[in-house]
């Protein structure tokens, strides 16, 4: 198994009083050449907004964008006339194909949101674009992986234009959980939202990520109660 390690304290940092931004990959005023991505896994940024703030209407064209809220409240809109407030427990997912705007505020007046935007790559280009939003059930990734991104909709998981899998797991102190690849040739990006864990001989905690580019199946111990975000993508 060949692995890349990213610890939490590693990542690219950005204050922008109202925003605060952590980035795994090159991004905005963040660049590190040896950080550009991994496979079609462009972005992930681990953003809190302030209440009220927010980014305003901007463009995106040819990527696959996921949001997953982790605390707080989102509101979106965006000109495919889509505007919803997404919560923890769901997930966003909007192919920007040909083009799209959006804007993203936080919709509290009082309280913080926090949540982890990512981008990958496109499979086809200058599609037409698409927009998915999903309620999760929690308990359903409790020590289980409950798939929530995919290219065909599975498992009532939002839907992207990409051969790429996106899995959560809520393990406990003491569990373990197995995860074997969907497709092939895919390589998996492993992101520790909360937690402690053990992958192979790799000990990981909260905010950090692990590469992993050979591998068929793999298992995760968890060394403490853990959130898990697992991402699958082409190489």
């Amino acid at each position: 198994m060949k692995t890349i390690y990213h610890k939490s304290d590693s990542r690219g940092f950005a204050n922008h009083g109202w925003l605060k931004s952590y980035h795994t990959f090159s991004f905005a005023s963040y660049f590190n050449p040896e950080r550009m991505g991994f496979g079609t896994l462009r972005v992930i940024n681990d953003d809190t907004v302030a209440p009220k703030m927010g980014f305003g209407t901007h463009p995106h064209n040819n990527m696959e964008i996921i949001t997953v809220p982790l605390s707080g409240a989102l509101r979106h809109k965006d000109s495919m006339g889509n505007e919803f407030v997404i919560k923890k427990g769901e997930v966003q997912a909007m192919s920007a194909g040909t083009g799209i705007t959006h804007s993203e505020f936080n919709a509290s007046d009082s309280e913080e949101v926090s949540l982890l935007q990512i981008w990958v790559k496109t499979r086809e280009k200058d599609i037409e674009p698409n927009y998915s939003q999903k309620q999760f059930d929690l308990a359903k990734r409790k020590n289980s992986l409950q798939l929530i991104v995919s290219p065909d909709g599975r498992e009532g998981s939002t839907l992207i234009h990409q051969d790429a899998y996106f899995s959560l797991c809520d393990l406990d102190k003491g569990k373990n959980i197995a995860y074997t690849k969907k497709k092939k040739d895919n390589i998996l990006y492993l992101f520790v939202i909360e937690g402690k864990l053990k992958v192979s001989d790799k000990e990981l905690s909260s905010r950090d990520g692990l590469g992993i580019t050979e591998f068929d199946s793999l298992e995760i111990s968890a060394q403490m109660n853990s959130e898990i975000l697992l991402m699958e993508v082409p190489r």
